[in-house]
């Protein structure tokens, strides 16, 4: 985290990889086309009409190729969490600990979004407990999901 008094833009340092839309698959596009403009989507099956993260090309459930990206709100609860003190990036070395949420989406089937926890790194969020999420815009032309609890 910032040293005490200075501001981080980011919720993690700077150094981290940088997640490129133009050299992922095609199919995860339209993910990070939303998160740029601040919305959240998952993708869904036109045939069977399940919902599915991470994005594939293929549905899990019927084997269908007919995916599109369907707008759901921002905000879920949390199905389990972990604190990392000890990452496995040298980028995040210092940046410990902080908090990775599971997020289960009931607008979507209660499918399940990985995400960090804004706010205090060594508190322990409630299993249960409800968060939104949180879009960091970054310079290069992405924006991240956080999340953070809703209260």
């Amino acid at each position: 985290m910032a040293a005490e008094g200075i501001k981080q833009r980011y919720y993690l340092p700077a150094g981290m990889p940088v997640p490129d839309p133009a050299r992922s698959a095609s199919f995860h596009h339209g993910f990070w086309e939303a998160a740029r403009r601040h919305e959240l989507v998952v993708q869904r099956c036109r045939a069977c009409a399940n919902f599915q993260f991470g994005p594939e090309e293929i549905c899990y459930k019927c084997h269908g190729f007919d995916l599109h990206w369907e707008r759901i709100e921002p905000g879920g609860r949390i199905f389990s969490w972990e604190r990392i003190w000890h990452s496995s990036n040298p980028v995040l070395k210092e940046a410990g600990p902080y908090v990775v949420v599971l997020v289960e989406l009931p607008q979507a089937g209660n499918v399940r979004m990985l995400g960090n926890l804004l706010g205090d790194p060594k508190s322990d969020p409630p299993i249960g407990e409800k968060v939104e999420a949180v879009f960091e815009d970054h310079d290069e032309g992405y924006s991240l999901v956080q999340w953070r609890l809703v209260r």
